[in-house]
């Protein structure tokens, strides 16, 4: 913690000694090995191939760190200095990504990469910086191999995830992200623009008032993302369906459906009416556009269906606001 709030705690990479930098080097695979293994277990429910790629790649890592323990054991004896990344200004940091689940598949992969590139840097930047020559032929060494670890995914992809294997866990990650994201977003937005409709242009042309019709959309669109918000978290676990985080899939609903009410409730902000209306009215359309774009996008729905379903369905809604409000 300390280290964090003063930076100038930390050591320089030029003040360590070559012992420092092989124990460094070692603790750097270390945890390391245990991010591929993370890595591996939060896709192995998932994508049990794509998992093997990263047991591979740990596995690899345990190996780099075997070679650098013997040459300290050789060079320095048993006792290795505890120093770790964090110790050492400047020197890169891993986010802890290997914490979230479920793991995106694709950026895990562009993840392995980019620690492999900084692990390369590293063993370059360490090997011209000692003497002894065992010591910088095993960091040039470790540098090469660090290079070529992208062949070794390639490798392992290769043994591990064919082309329809790789489709196949493409296909799966995409439906999980449309179960946890898209629907219940889509279906909060549709709730929030359409359900909405009614009571704030009612409110409008029953008043004419901007202000009290923009408090009874605020209060509308709020009410409406809480309650949409807990009934998505609550009604599902995600455990049998596989429809992901409960809470998540809240957020996503909660969020969106205020969102969509908010949309033509923000625009009677403007004090005068007819303006506000007109503007109101636009934000309407665009709206219903916007779900029919998603409709069509994410959930293939065909245009024409889309466009039968929200625009009219919207459209009837609003003409029935209008009308309760001139009444």
């Amino acid at each position: 913690m300390l280290s964090r709030i003063l930076p100038n705690s930390r050591r320089s990479f030029t003040s360590l000694s070559e012992q420092e930098i092989l124990a460094l080097a070692i603790s750097s695979e270390e945890d390391d090995m245990r991010i591929y293994r993370s890595y591996a277990d939060g896709l192995r429910d998932s994508y049990p191939d794509s998992a093997r790629i990263f047991d591979g790649m740990a596995e690899e890592e345990n190996r780099h760190r075997s070679l650098l323990i013997e040459l300290h054991k050789r060079r320095f004896g048993n006792e290795i200095p505890l120093i770790r990344r964090e110790h050492v200004r400047g020197y890169y940091e891993r986010k802890p990504d290997w914490l979230v689940r479920p793991l995106p598949l694709a950026r895990t992969r562009a993840m392995a990469e980019e620690m492999e590139t900084q692990a390369e840097r590293f063993y370059r930047a360490a090997a011209s910086r000692v003497q002894d020559a065992d010591t910088r032929k095993l960091l040039g060494d470790l540098a090469n191999a660090e290079s070529r670890h992208n062949d070794l995914a390639v490798r392992l992809g290769q043994e591990n995830v064919p082309e329809e294997v790789r489709t196949r866990e493409e296909d799966t990650e995409k439906r999980q992200f449309l179960l946890t994201y898209v629907q219940p977003g889509l279906a909060g937005l549709m709730d929030g623009s359409i359900s909405t409709l009614a009571p704030i242009f009612a409110a409008a042309f029953a008043t004419g008032d901007t202000w009290n019709t923009f408090l009874i959309g605020l209060s509308a669109s709020i009410g409406a993302g809480i309650s949409m918000g807990f009934t998505e978290a609550a009604h599902d676990d995600g455990v049998l369906t596989g429809r992901g985080s409960p809470i998540k899939r809240g957020l996503a609903s909660g969020i969106m459906t205020t969102i969509g009410g908010l949309g033509h409730a923000l625009p009677y902000l403007i004090p005068d009416f007819r303006t506000a209306t007109t503007v109101a009215i636009a934000v309407v359309f665009v709206e219903l556009w916007a779900i029919t774009w998603i409709q069509n996008r994410y959930m293939e729905t065909p245009w024409g269906r889309a466009i039968f379903q929200v625009i009219l369905g919207g459209s009837l809604v609003l003409a029935a606001g209008i009308l309760i409000g001139v009444a």
